[in-house]
């Protein structure tokens, strides 16, 4: 039991094993059968009146508690909820040989596990993945085989990142042009931070259908997982004002502003969304259609990051809106926008989740989720102010950035950060009080895509840091043992097929140089990068792009 990852809250070893036959019985209360058995799928598990394999229902262990109990005899689960019992089926599949993590085993395994107990739950209630599907779309397979990957390792939050400059990716039935249009541009910058741009003239494009979307929030939920859509705004509107440019802030008053076109580059676009009634009515609009795609959804993030708010200000009708509001500056008129769509969400049953810089602007709704990605010192701020924070700091959760200061790294946007940093990261730090760590939801690891260009790409990046990322969630921090248990660990990752980078360095084919983009080491390093975003948080146009 010594090589679960994460690791549990407690585990009391005993001596022997416990062979499970393929086809092993299930038997308890549907609803966690169903989920053990989605856990142990190799196995081929059945339901019955009585097996091998018993689970039951202990609402006292609290949400996604287990307890997993191996004797000579066969094996018990109690769990406070579905969540609990899939898990606790993981956590079986971990003691099972790491063929248990192929979708169908050879022949000649011998199935049997450790005898013991384990006693666990979690330390934090979200611990998330952000995929950014809007940079570099990722076909619905991608989605799914994310979900199974975050499923082995206990995370529950897949925050999809639908809408940038760069392109929107999801159908609107009530507003066509958004995927008709946002969803694909003619090429894609090739060059690196800082270099005379160039592009490979290759179009790039996709979106989900919302029977897609539909489909994705019905297969993670079965899996324990929460999708968390996001549509940034006001700005990042590039793809969204393409489709409709009435909704631009340079668009009122009767002007007729050269159109945006979907960005075909990377970094920020100035372009921003009116904060007019109207804009609100069109986005609430979307929202419902991809809420309602869901089911249910009790989070969406409607971003506020990075905005230019220049149009705002040289706009009379916008100027005059805000005084109409009684708001001193365009601000002010930033945080009234997202305010204003927390509320259309809260009377939808959802609650908003936005950027810091929402925060840093003020008149949040005090149930807004803040995710601080500038650094600790703002989201100590926001926590103090009594908002829940969900931990995404560049440094150590940025995953665009490479592993290593090497040219022999794919090409990422800086350097580095390594499994030991995730590893030792603190999401509710002891110098901070009681009351602020109680605010801590959990955290989660960012997938910016501007350099991960499919799924192979993605693979390499999230894991194995994926994986300390996920016990530190989990546990509260990486345990003992920590780096013999991820050895152990990537041979059930070898079975999944999951493509992570080795802890040695890449295999000769995620190799940069020939044939691939080599990275720039120590162009954009991440410690000089945290330096300049918390100084960003503390100015008054702190809602400009910090890069």
């Amino acid at each position: 039991m010594t090589d679960l990852l994460p690791f549990p809250s407690a585990f009391t070893p005993a001596s022997g094993f416990l062979g499970l036959p393929h086809g092993v019985v299930v038997s308890g209360p549907a609803e966690l059968v169903d989920a053990v058995r989605l856990a142990l799928a190799v196995l081929d598990p059945r339901p019955g009146e009585a097996g091998t394999i018993t689970v039951e229902s202990d609402a006292s262990l609290g949400a996604e508690a287990y307890v997993l109990d191996v004797t000579g005899g066969g094996v018990r689960i109690a769990a406070g909820d579905r969540a609990g019992a899939f898990y606790a089926g993981q956590t079986l599949r971990q003691l099972l040989p790491a063929a248990a993590f192929r979708a169908v085993a050879g022949a000649g395994v011998s199935w049997s596990v450790p005898l013991g107990q384990v006693r666990d739950a979690p330390r934090f209630a979200w611990r998330g993945v952000h995929l950014d599907v809007a940079r570099h779309f990722m076909p619905k397979r991608e989605v799914f085989r994310m979900v199974d990957i975050m499923a082995v390792h206990k995370l529950n939050r897949l925050h999809l990142h639908l809408v940038d400059d760069q392109g929107w990716r999801v159908e609107s039935r009530r507003h066509p042009r958004l995927h008709e249009v946002g969803a694909h541009r003619p090429r894609t910058t090739t060059s690196y931070y800082r270099e005379d741009l160039t592009f490979d003239d290759v179009p790039h494009g996709g979106y989900y259908t919302l029977e897609d979307l539909a489909e994705i929030g019905a297969y993670a939920r079965t899996r324990a997982v929460t999708v968390v859509p996001e549509i940034d705004v006001p700005g990042h509107a590039s793809a969204i004002l393409a489709a409709y440019p009435e909704f631009d802030a340079r668009a009122t008053g009767g002007r007729r502003p050269e159109p945006f076109t979907v960005l075909e580059r990377w970094g920020i676009s100035p372009a921003i969304l009116s904060p007019l009634p109207e804009t609100i009515d069109f986005l609430t609009g979307v929202i419902e259609e991809i809420v309602g795609a869901l089911g249910e959804t009790p989070y969406v993030h409607i971003g506020g990051d990075e905005c230019v708010l220049d149009d705002w200000a040289d706009s009379p009708e916008i100027v005059a809106f805000q005084a109409e509001l009684g708001l001193e500056g365009v601000s002010d008129l930033h945080a009234w926008f997202l305010r204003r769509l927390a509320d259309e969400l809260a009377e939808r049953g959802s609650r908003a989740v936005v950027w810091d810089e929402a925060f840093v602007s003020g008149m949040l709704r005090p149930d807004t989720i803040v995710m601080p990605w500038r650094g600790p010192g703002v989201a100590r701020r926001a926590a103090a102010a009594g908002h829940d924070v969900v931990q995404t700091p560049v440094f150590p959760l940025y995953f665009d950035y490479a592993e290593a200061s090497s040219e022999e790294e794919p090409v990422a946007i800086g350097d580095a950060i390594t499994v030991s940093d995730v590893a030792a990261y603190a999401p509710a730090p002891e110098s901070w009080t009681a009351e602020e760590r109680e605010h801590v939801l959990g955290a989660q690891f960012q997938l910016w895509s501007e350099r991960l260009p499919d799924g192979r790409a993605v693979d390499y990046r999230a894991w194995p840091r994926g994986c300390a990322l996920a016990e530190v969630a989990w546990s509260g921090s990486a345990g003992t043992g920590f780096d013999a248990r991820l050895e152990a660990h990537l041979g059930r990752l070898d079975a999944l097929g999951v493509e992570y980078r080795p802890p040695a360095g890449p295999r000769p084919w995620q190799l940069g140089g020939a044939g691939h983009r080599r990275h720039r080491p120590g162009v954009v390093k991440v410690d000089e990068v945290m330096k300049h975003l918390e100084e960003m948080t503390h100015e008054a146009d702190s809602t400009r792009p910090s890069m």
